[in-house]
């Protein structure tokens, strides 16, 4: 209570006004609120003088898949014009909360559009002034590259001082291998790792990484993917399963194992989950709800050995359904993204940038003591026990 009393004094005295823009499909509907509270909701942007909009753009860690040196080619991969315009300022917001990552480095794994969680999550650091350098799955890395030349993300790309994100470095990376000897001979002569310039393992990236930027501060995993995720539990192969548990959860831990050494103490780890994890999710199949299950129990652990040993926080969100390229791969996603609108407490469709500003806040200093945590961004959809649409529930009156 004395920390938000503190927090509410410090945004008056700023001045500053903030409004709240939640989108409902094409209609979005504004209301007032106090710094605090929209501070704790939306991405800054900035709509005039003294004043500080809030808005949603909108999109994953329902499913999803998820390496360069200098040279001509590291001149190919880096899609920023420089690194002035990531830490230039910061908005009103941040500054009165102290989401403030000016001079720090985050690494992002799986951005292959602008569409998912893990651009809405460059973005948000990108707002706070942090450096993003991107790791991208290789067969999209070329599609991914070509379209934000081209400024088809152009707008999704927009920063709240009227910028554009801009991002150190693209490296080619497939988390489901370690190390370069890993890779089969079969993957490696694939047309479709023709974009690696380089090693594109786990590994390989990490140690591009150093000798490239050096140390990083934040590590996002949001990387998912289960080949037979559209088959029942009791259908799915021993090699599907054990698929999905290798790109969606033990890709964190190889992650945290090469980059760990890499992170600066105090730096912070987070990963995207799922309700499956723990509720029935009829459709979710192929071992993911296995994979997210596992993701959120080696948080736990992860946090406790990476806090001592390199001094970095660990945590993962659950985030409610969101239409993403990715997520649309299950092949329901539409009908899960209606049912949490008719069921959760708060009727309304998730955007990611609300994920993207939990995901911020957990890597800044105001979550300092948070570690090991799983933090629901779902609209409270996993508090209920009871689906409100529910035909049992409907009463036919004599």
């Amino acid at each position: 209570m004395v920390e938000g009393v503190m927090m509410q004094r410090s945004c008056a005295r700023a001045g500053a006004k903030v409004v709240l823009a939640t989108r409902y499909g094409s209609r979005v509907r504004t209301t007032c609120s106090t710094a605090v509270r929209a501070a704790s909701v939306g991405a800054p942007v900035r709509s005039g003088p003294g004043k500080v909009s809030l808005s949603c753009v909108g999109a994953g860690s329902l499913a999803g898949a998820g390496a360069s040196a200098g040279g001509a080619k590291g001149a190919r991969r880096n899609l920023s014009a420089s690194s002035s315009q990531v830490t230039s300022t910061v908005s009103e917001v941040q500054r009165v909360l102290g989401i403030d990552l000016r001079g720090k480095k985050a690494f992002v794994a799986g951005v292959a559009d602008d569409k998912g969680f893990g651009w809405a999550i460059s973005k948000a650091l990108a707002e706070a002034g942090c450096e993003i350098i991107l790791g991208t799955w290789v067969p999209a890395l070329k599609i991914f590259e070509t379209s934000y030349r081209r400024g088809k993300f152009d707008e999704n790309a927009m920063l709240s001082d009227g910028s554009k994100m801009e991002f150190k470095h693209v490296y080619p990376m497939d988390a489901v291998f370690d190390t370069l000897a890993d890779v089969p001979e079969e993957v490696r002569t694939n047309k479709r790792y023709e974009a690696a310039d380089g090693d594109f393992s786990v590994a390989g990236v990490a140690k591009r990484v150093k000798e490239d930027y050096g140390n990083v501060d934040i590590v996002i995993h949001s990387l998912a993917n289960g080949p037979e995720v559209q088959k029942p539990l009791l259908e799915t192969s021993r090699h599907g399963y054990l698929a999905a548990l290798s790109a969606s959860s033990y890709s964190f831990i190889s992650m945290m194992q090469h980059f760990g050494p890499l992170m600066n103490k105090g730096g912070a780890a987070v990963s995207l989950t799922y309700l499956a994890s723990e509720r029935v999710i009829p459709g979710y199949g192929g071992g993911m709800s296995s994979a997210k299950a596992a993701l959120e129990s080696d948080t736990q652990v992860l946090a406790f050995e990476a806090g001592r040993k390199y001094g970095v926080r660990v945590n993962t969100i659950s985030a409610g359904p969101l239409g993403s390229r990715a997520a649309r791969a299950i092949g329901f996603i539409d009908d899960m993204i209606n049912y949490s609108m008719a069921n959760a407490p708060i009727e309304k469709e998730l955007a990611a940038e609300e994920v993207a500003n939990v995901a911020a806040f957990l890597c800044s200093p105001l979550a300092s003591a948070i570690t090991g945590s799983c933090i629901y961004v779902d609209n409270g959809l996993n508090t209920m026990g009871l689906a409100m649409d529910s035909k049992a529930l409907e009463r036919v009156d004599d």
